[in-house]
C-alpha cells in the first residue's frame, strides 16, 4: 500500500533527500508502510532506505539521521487508510440509542487498535487479525486500552453478539506475557455482568497483573431511544452500591498483596448509590480518570488547592456556570468555597437536565446545545457563562446536536467559555481579574 505525503518539514532529513509533497511513500527498509504506526516504528532507524513513488517513477533514497531525529514527513491523517468499523452488536451500545437525524459521524462505531494507541480509544479486540496482534507485540505498542466487559467467554459472545468475542479474550493474556501494558474497561449492565460475573472478571484480570495495569467499571448508559433494543435497566441506589462493594472488596485484597487497588468504580456509581466519593489517595495515580474514575475528587482537590493559594484582589464580579445533573452538586460546593473566601465574587450554578436523551443521562458530556439554551433562556447569566468543554465535540465549538457555540451565545446573550475538568484551570478562570 502507498500513502500520500502531504508535506515535508523544511531542513528535515527527508527534505534534504529531495522527497516532496505529493510523493507516495511505499516502504521504509523494505517494510511496507500502511499507516502512521508503521511509519513511526520504522522511521526510528538511523539508516533508512526509503522507497517512494514520484510521478510514475519508483525511487529509492538512503537517509541517515540521528536516532532521536524525526524523518520529517507529514500525512493527511494518522491512520492513512479507512478507520476500522466496529463489527459487534453490543446489547448496551450507546450509539444504537441515538435518535435519528443526527450528523452521520455520530453513528460511526470505531474499533481501531491504532486509535487506542494514538488517542486512548478503547477497542474490543474482535477486529484484530493475527498479524495485527503480532504487530502490536513486535512494535511494543503500549498501552492498549481494551473494552473487556466480562471475562466469561460465553457471556461476552452474548453481550457483544459476535462469535469471536470470547476467543479474543486470549489476546489479553498474550499482550500481558509480552510486556504490553493494558488498561481495561467493564461496561456493567444490571443483572448481566455484575454480581458474581463481576467478581469473576476482576479475579481473572487480576491474574494478568502487572500486564493489566487498571480496571475501570462504568455503568451502562440508558437513553429514552431504546425501542426495539435489548431490555436494559438503569442502576439504582441498591444495585450501584452492590457494585461498589464488590470492587472495594477486591481492591482492598489486591492492594494488600500487590500494592495497588487495580480496579475502580466510576464516579457515577457513587453518585447513583448516594455514597461519598473516595479521596485522592484511593485513586493512586488516577490511571482511569478519562473514564470518569476519580474525576470528581481530582477536580475538587485541584480547585481547593488553587483557591487556597490564590490572592484575588479584583473588583466585584458575577458569572454563571452550567453543567450536567451529576456534576451540579460539586460545582455548587466549589463555588460556595469561592464566595466564602471572596464575598465580592458571586457565581450562579445551573444544572441542565438532559431532555434530549432522557433524564437518566446525567453526565455533562451528553448535554446538548438545545437543552442548554432552552433551560437557561430568560435567566440573567451575568458577564460570562462557563460550561464543561466536554459538552463540545472534537471540533471545539459544536454541541452534540450540531448547535454551535456562537449560536448558543447569540440565543443566551452571553459570552460562553468552555473549561476543562482541571480544577486549577476552573479556579484560574473564575478568579482572573
Amino acid at each position: 500500500m502507498a500513502v500520500r505525503i502531504k508535506g515535508v518539514i523544511k531542513n528535515s532529513p527527508a527534505y534534504g533527500r529531495g522527497i516532496k509533497d505529493g510523493d507516495m511513500l511505499l516502504s521504509l527498509n523494505r517494510n511496507p508502510v500502511n499507516d502512521f504506526l508503521d511509519y513511526q516504528f520504522y522511521a526510528k532507524e538511523k539508516d533508512i532506505l526509503a522507497e517512494f513513488k514520484s510521478g510514475e517513477k519508483i525511487k529509492y533514497t538512503r537517509i541517515k539521521k540521528d536516532e532521536e531525529e524525526e524523518l520529517g514527513l507529514e500525512f493527511d491523517s494518522f491512520l492513512m487508510d479507512e478507520q476500522q468499523h466496529c463489527k459487534n452488536k453490543c446489547i448496551f451500545c450507546f450509539i444504537d440509542q441515538l435518535p435519528k437525524g443526527m450528523r452521520k459521524t455520530l453513528y460511526f462505531k470505531d474499533d481501531d487498535s491504532r486509535l487506542s494507541f494514538l488517542f486512548g480509544n478503547y477497542i474490543t479486540l474482535t477486529n484484530l487479525s493475527e498479524r495485527d496482534v503480532e504487530r502490536i507485540i513486535e512494535m511494543h505498542i503500549s498501552p492498549v486500552n481494551i473494552s473487556v466487559h466480562t471475562m466469561n467467554k460465553e457471556l461476552r459472545v452474548k453481550m457483544m453478539k459476535n462469535k469471536r468475542a470470547g476467543e479474543c479474550l486470549d489476546i489479553i493474556k498474550r499482550f500481558a506475557e509480552n510486556g504490553i501494558e493494558i488498561n481495561t474497561q467493564l461496561v456493567l449492565c444490571p443483572g448481566i455482568n455484575d454480581g458474581e460475573e463481576l467478581r469473576y472478571s476482576l479475579e481473572e484480570l487480576g491474574k494478568l497483573y502487572p500486564g493489566v495495569k487498571s480496571i475501570a467499571a462504568v455503568p451502562v448508559g440508558v437513553t429514552k431511544y431504546r425501542e426495539g433494543l435489548f431490555e436494559m435497566h438503569e442502576y439504582n441506589r441498591e444495585t450501584a452500591g452492590a457494585v461498589i462493594d464488590i470492587i472495594t472488596s477486591f481492591g482492598d485484597s489486591f492492594k494488600e498483596k500487590n500494592g495497588t487497588r487495580l480496579a475502580y468504580a466510576a464516579d457515577e456509581f457513587y453518585l447513583k448509590a448516594g455514597r461519598e466519593i473516595p479521596d485522592g489517595d484511593y485513586y493512586e495515580n488516577y490511571c482511569q480518570i478519562e473514564n470518569g474514575v476519580g474525576m470528581w475528587t481530582s477536580t475538587k482537590e485541584e480547585f481547593l488547592s488553587a483557591l487556597e493559594n490564590s490572592n484575588y484582589c479584583g473588583e466585584e464580579k458575577h458569572l454563571s456556570i452550567a453543567t450536567g445533573v451529576a456534576a451540579f452538586p460539586l460545582m455548587k460546593e466549589l463555588c460556595t468555597h469561592v464566595s466564602q473566601k471572596y464575598p465580592m465574587v458571586k457565581i450562579d450554578v445551573y444544572q441542565i437536565v438532559n431532555n434530549f436523551f432522557g433524564h437518566s443521562i446525567t453526565v455533562a458530556g451528553l448535554v446538548t446545545g438545545k437543552d442548554l439554551i432552552n433551560q437557561l433562556k430568560g435567566h440573567n447569566l451575568q458577564s460570562r457563562l462557563l460550561i464543561p468543554d466536554v459538552m463540545l465535540r472534537s471540533e471545539g465549538d459544536i454541541f452534540l446536536d450540531d448547535v454551535s457555540l456562537a449560536e448558543a451565545e447569540k440565543e443566551l446573550g452571553v459570552m460562553i467559555t468552555p473549561v476543562s475538568s482541571d480544577g486549577y484551570e476552573l479556579a484560574d478562570i473564575i478568579l482572573s481579574e
